[in-house]
């Protein structure tokens, strides 16, 4: 038996780039084997991308692809650094009338398989060096570790500003109760003088409240010219675009 897929389109998808676009592409497997990867063309600069383009899984016995998940990772394409997820669809296939040709249209969920198992967070930044403003937009996050037992978490936002690694002064965010996709919406700003903002970090951290005992820490990312490859091109890119705010998903990791 053959499988036959064919992928059409997306809209309204994420802005990955600092052109205010994507570069977007779809990853195929059909789980759980993850060794045969299909992938779609780049379409460059576009969110809202037509494909057209179809594809095969031969040689599949009806009573196996009852037991297969469909699975289609959307990514933005890019050359100097790893590809950044959009989203991803999963499909069971014991949920698809084989008999008949069926289109499907579902809104993209977290690639699970994409980011790390503490989960991801969307923060922008902006500095003005005239006033020497520096704000750091905390948007939301999503796929947070669970740290509670009823499986979810009560997180809040913490942000350090750092000067030469040592912290300086401190902000938090609201705590967003019982939920591992929180949305905040906060902007925090720091002033910092245009003589030492080279100098300056912000160590931006998701904690999980616990009204009776200690706070627990999820995960982290530090924002700076010398953190990792994406952490530093998202300061980078604040420079260079001084009057907008630059808006990037970071992966969570674990406290060093």
């Amino acid at each position: 038996m053959t499988l036959t897929l064919k992928v059409i389109r997306a809209t309204d998808l994420a802005i990955k780039d600092i052109t205010g676009s994507s570069d977007p592409y779809v990853k195929i497997l059909l789980l759980p084997d993850k060794k045969t990867k299909l992938t779609t063309s780049i379409k460059r600069r576009n969110l809202n991308p037509w494909w057209n383009e179809t594809f095969a899984f031969e040689g599949y016995p009806f009573d196996k692809l009852q037991n297969r998940t469909l699975l289609l990772q959307v990514l933005d394409y890019d050359r100097l650094s790893r590809d950044d997820p959009i989203g991803e669809v999963r499909l069971p296939l014991c949920e698809v009338d084989f008999s008949k040709t069926q289109a499907f249209c579902r809104t993209l969920q977290p690639c699970k398989g994409h980011v790390g198992s503490l989960g991801e967070v969307l923060l922008s930044l902006k500095y003005q060096p005239k006033d020497g403003i520096l704000s750091v937009g905390v948007i939301k996050a999503w796929d947070l570790k669970a740290m509670d037992i009823n499986g979810l978490s009560d997180p809040y936002v913490k942000i350090w500003l750092m000067h030469n690694g040592r912290r300086v002064e401190k902000k938090k965010t609201v705590v967003r109760e019982k939920t591992l996709n929180p949305v905040y919406e906060q902007t925090i700003r720091f002033s910092v003088p245009l003589d030492r903002i080279r100098q300056t970090s912000v160590a931006v951290s998701v904690v999980d409240f616990d009204r009776l005992g200690r706070n627990e820490r999820i995960g982290q990312v530090v924002l700076g010219n010398r953190s990792g490859q994406a952490e530093v091109r998202h300061w980078t890119e604040m420079f260079a675009q001084s009057r907008n705010d630059v808006t990037r998903w970071h992966a969570l990791k674990d406290f060093g």
